[in-house]
Parts: structure tokens; C-alpha cells; sequence
């Protein structure tokens, strides 16, 4: 497993050469290295109750979504079908700015996000008493505080330089952009909690399956939402 350092210099490094040659997904990825270097910051300066635990679980929740882009690079039919779909509508569609970032947000969050969970939490679930499984979730929601840090941030540099009426956007809106955009990212965070409980607390493989199946049909019908929402 890479350290969060090398995960950040290779978000760094795809980003820099989708935006060289006008591939969209830049903007998601601007986005994710955005909030994964305040995630590591936060790490550095004590703000979990575990560190080593959400820096595992950071890590395992990158490697979801690169090895989902190194299946659509080399053998597109084996891509999961959320991150499949994202993919061909942000290559083959000229999208809004937003429509691209929540693509990836969507995919990333709704579907990578509990998958990483249920790996960083099944091996141990079991045995924690109720005050850890909190402390547990605790960490979980502490990045809803970060991700809300770093919309402002997103917004600056990544979405208005894409589309400048965002910037018109901002000024009449104040911060309530933003807030709604935080809102949405902390809800959908919140959900799939909840869907990892599931997936922890299924009786085998079979039911696991099938809650992994349900997610991501929700995921792609709300990407088709977002597709047509513009």
C-alpha cells in the first residue's frame, strides 16, 4: 500500500495531464486531492480519535477509486459499473463544471466510500465494544467538518476557473453555495454509514452482495439524475 504522500503526488500528476489535454475528470480529481491534503493534515495535527485507522482507511478508499480507473484504461468491461458509467459520461459528454465534480463525488462517496469502510472495519467489528464502534464513527463524521473546510477551496480553484459564472454565483449567494454543496456531500456520507453497518452486520457473503448490489444501482440512477438535472 502507498503512503497518503505518493497517493497525493499521483492525484497531483493525473490531474496535471487530464488538464492538459481537456479530459474532464480533472475536476473531480482537483477536488479529491484538495480535500485528501487537508484529510492528511488533519491527521498530522491530532484531529482523530485513531489516526492510523483513518489513514488506513483514506488509503483504501484511493486505491477504490485508482484501481477502478486502471480497469477502464486497460479493460473497460471489467470497470464497475458506477465507476463505468461515470467515466464514459464525463469523457464522451461535455458536462457542466458541477455535473463533472458531483459525478465523481457521487461514484466516489455513494460507492467506493462504503466498500472501503466494511475493509477497514470487518476484520475488528466484532470484538470493539460500542464506545469504540463510536469512536469509530466518530472519524468518520470528523471528515465532514473537513470536507466542509475545503469547499471554498474547490470553489476558487477549481469550479469558478471552469466556469465564471460561478464566480456571480458566489457573490450573490455568499457562502450558501457552498453550504449546500457541504449539505449534500455530509448527507450522502452519512447514508453510506449507514449502509456499512449493513454490509458489517449481513449474515453472509450472499446478503453482502446483494446490499453491494442495491448501492449501486442507487448510484447510478442518481448519476443519471445529475446527468439530467442541467
Amino acid at each position: 500500500m502507498q503512503t497518503i504522500e505518493q497517493v497525493l503526488h499521483h492525484m497531483t500528476q493525473r490531474a496535471d495531464a487530464w488538464e492538459k489535454t481537456g479530459d474532464q475528470r480533472c475536476t473531480f480529481l482537483r477536488c479529491y486531492n484538495l480535500m485528501s491534503s487537508n484529510m492528511a493534515l488533519a491527521i498530522r495535527e491530532g484531529h482523530f480519535h485513531d489516526p492510523s485507522w483513518i489513514s488506513t482507511l483514506m488509503l483504501r478508499f484511493a486505491e477504490y477509486y485508482f484501481e477502478a480507473l486502471a480497469h477502464y484504461e486497460c479493460q473497460a468491461e471489467q470497470t464497475s459499473a458506477v465507476w463505468r458509467h461515470a467515466h464514459n459520461a464525463t469523457v464522451a459528454t461535455r458536462l457542466h463544471v458541477l455535473q463533472n465534480l458531483l459525478l465523481g463525488v457521487n461514484a466516489h462517496i455513494n460507492y467506493d466510500l462504503p466498500l472501503s469502510l466494511y475493509d477497514c472495519l470487518h476484520q475488528e467489528w466484532g470484538a470493539l465494544s460500542a464506545a469504540q464502534k463510536q469512536l469509530r464513527q466518530d472519524d468518520h463524521e470528523k471528515v465532514n467538518q473537513i470536507i466542509a473546510s475545503t469547499i471554498d477551496a474547490v470553489q476558487d480553484t477549481v469550479v469558478e476557473p471552469q466556469s465564471p459564472i460561478m464566480a456571480v454565483v458566489d457573490r450573490v449567494m455568499g457562502r450558501m453555495d457552498e453550504w449546500l454543496l457541504s449539505q449534500l456531500i455530509n448527507s450522502w456520507r452519512n447514508e453510506v454509514w449507514n449502509v456499512a453497518i449493513r454490509l458489517l452486520d449481513a449474515a453472509d457473503v450472499t446478503e453482502r452482495e446483494r446490499i453491494r448490489q442495491e448501492q449501486e444501482q442507487r448510484v447510478i440512477e442518481r448519476a443519471e439524475g445529475l446527468i439530467a438535472a442541467f
